[in-house]
């Protein structure tokens, strides 16, 4: 592990102490709490790592290389930005696919350009969009909104 996760896990334990020794009751509630949402959340876990192993079993590493690699960064970006805008997956599905993209071998430009205009372009929440706030504010936001998906692409392919 590294000192970012190691230091996340110690911050959460001494929160946690601190909890359990100022209301016990309310820590063990909120536990309870906690462990009946991770029950209901536990189908779409196992369904997103169902969903990723299959696209992975599909899809070789070769090919996610070839297509999403460093060799043709432009491309392949465009395609990822395109592919994000259209498919509507939950953003909580969205990370881990995309991180298995990332460890198959895709640059992370594309990967990145796929991730934002996911969460932020939304076509086909379109016509939805464009009933409640109108044609001109659905257009101009989703238009914007992939412009700035591709730079905020672009700058995490220098971060990085």
């Amino acid at each position: 592990m590294d000192v970012f996760t190691v230091s996340l896990w110690g911050i959460t334990g001494v929160a946690f102490v601190i909890s359990l020794v100022k209301d016990k009751e309310k820590t063990f509630n909120s536990m309870k709490m906690a462990k009946g949402m991770m029950q209901n959340m536990v189908g779409q876990i196992l369904g997103i790592l169902l969903l990723i192993g299959l696209i992975l079993t599909f899809i070789p590493p070769e090919a996610i290389k070839n297509v999403l690699g460093e060799a043709n960064t432009f491309v392949s970006t465009i395609i990822s930005a395109v592919a994000g805008s259209i498919t509507l997956i939950p953003a909580f599905v969205a990370f881990p696919l995309v991180g298995s993209l990332v460890d198959a071998g895709a640059s992370i430009i594309p990967a990145v350009a796929f991730l934002t205009t996911l969460t932020m372009v939304g076509l086909v929440t379109f016509p939805l969009e464009k009933r409640e706030f109108g044609l001109k504010f659905a257009s101009i936001r989703n238009i914007f909104s992939f412009v700035f998906a591709i730079i905020i692409a672009l700058a995490m392919g220098v971060i990085m």
